[in-house]
This record gives structure tokens, C-alpha cells and sequence, in this order.
């Protein structure tokens, strides 16, 4: 639960992390230092997750197998190469709550969205619109004008945006009415978990059920939302998601993706797809055969064989989900962001306000602040006091305390580093 009182002083801050019966996976986790050796605040998980201290060493037994047994580590590995990702595969599907053939890691999320645009966005003349929010992430943006363009389509017309309220947050009701506006010309939603500008997290159940009684199929870009907020996309019947695994799944910079296809497609050959010879049947891929049968479930979709070095420290961090879980990460996630917003809002300025809900069930480990005076001062002082965040055009403070290598006592320091550039400003 929330602290009722904030309390400003160490002591309550460390009674709070010696509480936690998450604290040890910080240790797990190498912290960016200061030039005076201490570990930096880092709540900058939101845009790249930090090191686990075992990826080195997953990353090295592969380096080794790769030495001493060449093309021959596909088989006699320790983990054997050609079946690596599926060393993935339960693990990916417990984080969103999916079946284990209803995921797959491999790619990057963009490149994985437009494979899945391929085969879900499929528009006619009478449905060709695809519904999306406003201010999403631009990459999002650039991939459904350019599908909306491949079919034929003028993006200026084809493309819906959910629209922004005043206050910079995304109203139920309005969302609601615009699928009901478009439930007869709408092919495709396809929305953010977790808004990566303010952090509102969507009502991803109620938006799915809403739309597929429209008969709008679903897709979710979930780059904010996987490790970050529990999700059921099998039991909430998404049609397909795909996510980035650097963000809050500390996979390395630049690290593998994955997808969700529901189950509902599994066994769906005729589907439009893109097609690569990974994705083929595994009995008789190594038949090379001229025609393509893709295997059931999300593994259809893939095009080529995984890059294993990249895997290995992704699995270096998933273990560490694993063992943590995402209930309880959830639970101290939101006691060290409502820690955070209290700490806040007992020295209110007007200078800046909070644009993430206040409503925790809106909301993940990311608080968006908007600074309407000094934005980049305030920002270049929190770097030089060893806060790592990250600044968002034009005057967003992105800031994330993430629960696995995050503390309440960072919250308290971020909060008095926070209010004394204010204190000093005045």
C-alpha cells in the first residue's frame, strides 16, 4: 500500500527497504557509479534496464561453446543452440499472461509489428481504418502510415488518433467513443500498454472486449508494459502483441523482441504472412522442402534463426523475473511510485505538475512530470546530483523507479534533490 504519511526522513526509508522482501535483487543488478564511486539513482528503466551480473557469464558459455565446438554448438552446446529460444518460452509467457505457444522471442518490435501487421491488418474498402492513440510512440506511428500507404491508403485519412485530453491523459469515455465511431470502418486498433510519454497505462481488457465486439481486430505494443504492470493477454483475447525486452526486461541494449499471436490463430495456416524459414514446420525443416507450413502458434512467424548471444543475457534477466514474479514486483512497484508522488506533492511547486494518472491502476512504475519553467535546468541538476532520467521533448521529465534494483531511500533522496532546485530558483 501507499505510505498514508510520507516521511522525509532516512530512517523511515530504510525501515521501508528493510521490509522489502524484494531487496535482494538489487545485488543481482550492476549500478552505474558516480565519479566518486556511488551508485547513481538510476530511473531510467523506462528507456534501457540495467546489467544483470549473471548476463556475463550466460553471454561467456555460449562465447565458450562457440570456441571449442563451432557449428556443432547448435546441438551439443550446454544449451543447445538450435532450440535456445524455446529456453524462453514458458518464462515470456508467464510475464503476459499468454500460453506458451502463444509467444515467441526473436526480432526487434518493429520489425515484428509490421509482421503482424501483415497478417492481421487486413483491410477492405468498407473497413480500412486503423485506430491508435495520439502522441504514440513515433516508431508506432511510422509503421501503421507506412502499412496504411503499402494497402493503398491515404495514411491522412486511414489513420484515427485517439485524442489527448487537456490535461494530457487519455479519457475512458473518449476512447470508448472513438471505437464505437469507427466500429464500421475500423480494421485494426492497435494501442500502447503504457502511453512511453505520460505513462497511463490502458484498460487493456475493456478496450479488447470493446473492440472485438466491433469487430476491430487488436494488436498492442507493449515496448512500456512487459515487466512493468501485470498483463492476461490470453484471457483478455488480444489478437497479437509484440514488445522490446530492453526497457524494464534488462535485455541489453538493442536486444531481441517478442510476440503474442492468440491461441485462436495457432493453427491457422491460410493466414497472410511473411514468410521465413524458421517459421517453418521443425519436423521437416531440415527436409527443405519448396513449400512453406508454417509451425502452429507464434512460432509461425518467425524468419530466421535466433541470435543466441543476445538471447543469453536476456535470459540472464528473465530468471531474475522468474524468481521475483510479477505480482509482487507489481505490489512494491506501486508502493515505491505512490512513495514517490506523495514525497512530491508535499512540496507542490507551480512550476510543475505530475501528467502519469494519479489513479494507481492507471499507472506503472513511471512518473511523467511536466515542467513548464527551467525543464532542462531542472534536468541538468538532476544529473549533476546523480540522478539518471530522461528528459522528453518539449518539457517532460520522464522518471521510473523500477522495483527490481530500485529503493525507497533513492525515492526519498530523487524527492529532496527534486524540491531543493526549486528551493534554490525561488
Amino acid at each position: 500500500m501507499t505510505p498514508q504519511k510520507p516521511v522525509h526522513d532516512s530512517q523511515y526509508a530504510a525501515q521501508m527497504d528493510a521490509d522489502d522482501p524484494l531487496r535482494h535483487f538489487r545485488g543481482q543488478f550492476h549500478l552505474p557509479l558516480t565519479p566518486e564511486g556511488e551508485p547513481q539513482i538510476y530511473f531510467c528503466g523506462n528507456s534501457l534496464g540495467l546489467q544483470p551480473k549473471n548476463a556475463k557469464q550466460y553471454v561467456e558459455e555460449e562465447l565458450q561453446d562457440w570456441a571449442s565446438l563451432g557449428v556443432e554448438g547448435h546441438f551439443r552446446a550446454r544449451h543447445p543452440w538450435m532450440p535456445y529460444h524455446e529456453l524462453l518460452r514458458e518464462q515470456t509467457a508467464a510475464l503476459v499472461g499468454a500460453l506458451p505457444q502463444e509467444v515467441v522471442v526473436m526480432n526487434t518490435l518493429t520489425v515484428n509489428l509490421h509482421l503482424l501487421m501483415v497478417s492481421f491488418y487486413r483491410p477492405t474498402q468498407e473497413r480500412w481504418r486503423i485506430i491508435t492513440e495520439e502522441k504514440a510512440f513515433p516508431s508506432d506511428q511510422y509503421a501503421v502510415a507506412s502499412q496504411a500507404r503499402f494497402h493503398g491508403f491515404d495514411p491522412e485519412n486511414a489513420i484515427v488518433e485517439i485524442p489527448l485530453g487537456e490535461d494530457g491523459r487519455f479519457s475512458s469515455d473518449t476512447i470508448f467513443e472513438t471505437i464505437d465511431r469507427h466500429r464500421d470502418d475500423a480494421a485494426l486498433l492497435l494501442l500502447g500498454g503504457v502511453n512511453y510519454y505520460n505513462g497511463q497505462c490502458f484498460d487493456i481488457a475493456g478496450i479488447t472486449a470493446a473492440a472485438r465486439e466491433a469487430g476491430i481486430t487488436v494488436g498492442m505494443d507493449l515496448a512500456h508494459a512487459a515487466g512493468n504492470v501485470p498483463l492476461r493477454l490470453h484471457d483478455w483475447g488480444v489478437d497479437f502483441a509484440a514488445w522490446c525486452s530492453y526497457k524494464y526486461l534488462n535485455g541489453g541494449p538493442g536486444s531481441t523482441a517478442a510476440c503474442f499471436v492468440h491461441e485462436r490463430y495457432a493453427e491457422r495456416p491460410d493466414l497472410p504472412r511473411f514468410a521465413g524459414w524458421w517459421g517453418h514446420d521443425a519436423s521437416t525443416r531440415f527436409a527443405m522442402p519448396p513449400h512453406f507450413h508454417p509451425m502452429p502458434g507464434a512460432e509461425g512467424w518467425q524468419l530466421s534463426n535466433p541470435a543466441i548471444l543476445p538471447l543469453a543475457a536476456l535470459r540472464a534477466s528473465m530468471d531474475q523475473f522468474a524468481a521475483a514474479g510479477m505480482d509482487r514486483l507489481r505490489e512494491k512497484s506501486l508502493q515505491l511510485t505512490g512513495y514517490m508522488e506523495s514525497l512530491l506533492f508535499e512540496r507542490a511547486h507551480p512550476s510543475w505538475s505530475i501528467l502519469t494518472p494519479g489513479e494507481p491502476e492507471q499507472r506503472g512504475c513511471q512518473l511523467s512530470l511536466r515542467v513548464r519553467e527551467g525543464g532542462h535546468d531542472l534536468f541538468r541538476h538532476l544529473a549533476a546530483e546523480g540522478v539518471i532520467c530522461d528528459w522528453r521533448e518539449p518539457d517532460v521529465i520522464r522518471v521510473a523507479p523500477t522495483p527490481l534494483y530500485n529503493t525507497f531511500d533513492e525515492v526519498r533522496r530523487f524527492a529532496e534533490i527534486f524540491h531543493a532546485f526549486f528551493a534554490d530558483t525561488d
